[in-house]
């Protein structure tokens, strides 16, 4: 009997360290809950433009944060279900970040998550600026630039952060003029009082070369009143339409018909600027710093709409200027306070043909050319 006892005694305490075992294994196992970054620990020349993401799996985070090398936190967003943070801000160049993070699963346990890595830093940050520039009423023609300080390699990066919003549907496109301006227009003249809205995001694109923008540009702007100024040079007059009608003309004496170099050449181009009183010099031709009043250049080449009394017996009569449009005060103070900047100059009848290198030159390029020069 004592023998039973024994043996009953030795199954007991079996059974005893048995259940203990199992208590034990239950106690360390380990948390459901999973935390990760989408950027790894130590990782170096991450893009600043990419959102960074912590995201929780089978638990829910409790905290979420990034840092800079100052301690700053980084904004973002924990999703309504608490199952991942966004960072909603872009990073900067040649940075060092830290994230942290908590998840905990259904189990009540915590998983820690830390780490940090390092931002792309370049060897040039390169700025660009946009025409027209926010809150101006332009002309019909105005197309859209954005310049860069220094030539781009990877034009197709930076276009691909072009975006351009108008309030009319507008059929348009970008082209490259050269490495270092892109502009945007419109395949027929703008409709009148379109609403336009232009972002450039450009921080953070690759230009190549080690290259990178270093800031985004918008502007806003809108179209004013459709006005159309039409040269016929044998006819000497000027005349302007709005809205494809006549409203007025003037006597004009433009550019020598018997000097190619001094004609006012065919082409349309657009009111670049405008000087109550302009200078004019060509010294190639004998004269400098001769003043006239109301002057509206459409050309870099050299063209202008201004008065011209001293060649008042001219004006209406004959072609004498030297390539500019001659008018008389009382009509060139008319136009001058009626024209727009992007207003177009459409110039027909002479025997020279502008090229298109001399800004603006947009609208002397045929729209099918225009379209190839998009590098997308």
């Amino acid at each position: 009997m004592a023998g039973t006892a024994l043996a009953l005694l030795a199954v007991v305490g079996l059974a005893a360290c048995s259940t203990g075992a199992e208590g034990g294994a239950e106690q360390d196992a380990p948390p459901v809950a999973k935390v990760s970054a989408s950027v790894e620990a130590k990782a170096k020349d991450v893009p600043v433009r990419e959102p960074i993401t912590i995201q929780a799996k089978q638990g829910e985070l409790t905290e979420a944060k990034l840092t800079n090398e100052q301690g700053k936190e980084v904004e973002g967003e924990l999703a309504a279900d608490k199952a991942s943070w966004t960072s909603s801000e872009p990073l900067g160049y040649g940075t060092t970040y830290e994230y942290t993070a908590k998840a905990k699963g259904n189990d009540g346990k915590a998983v820690p998550l830390e780490g940090s890595f390092s931002t792309i830093e370049p060897s040039s940050v390169v700025r660009a600026t946009l025409n027209p520039t926010d809150d101006q009423t332009v002309g019909v023609a105005m197309p859209i630039s954005v310049k860069f300080e220094q030539p781009i390699e990877d034009k197709a990066a930076a276009e691909k952060a072009l975006t351009v919003e108008t309030s009319n549907d507008v059929e348009g496109s970008w082209a490259w003029l050269h490495d270092q301006q892109v502009d945007w227009r419109p395949k027929e003249y703008w409709p009148e009082h379109t609403k336009v809205n232009v972002s450039a995001k450009l921080y953070g694109v690759n230009y190549g070369g080690g290259a990178y923008g270093k800031t985004d540009v918008t502007t806003k702007f809108e179209i004013g009143r459709n006005q159309v100024v039409k040269i016929n040079t044998p006819d000497h007059e000027m005349k302007v339409f709005e809205d494809g009608n006549q409203v007025t003309s003037y006597p004009a004496s433009n550019g020598k018909d018997a000097d190619p170099n001094l004609n006012t050449p065919n082409g349309t181009f657009i009111v670049m600027a405008k000087e109550e009183v302009g200078n004019f010099s060509n010294p190639q031709y004998g004269y400098t710093d001769v003043m006239k009043k109301w002057a509206v250049r459409f050309s870099n080449h050299g063209e202008f709409i201004h008065e011209n009394e001293e060649n008042a017996a001219n004006i209406g009569v004959a072609n004498t200027s030297h390539g500019c449009v001659n008018l008389f005060e009382a009509d060139a103070n008319e136009y001058f306070h009626g024209a727009l900047i992007g207003d177009p100059v459409e110039v027909t009848g002479s025997q020279t043909t502008m090229e298109a290198k001399y800004e603006v030159y947009d609208w002397l390029i045929p729209w099918e050319q225009w379209q190839t020069m998009s590098e997308l």
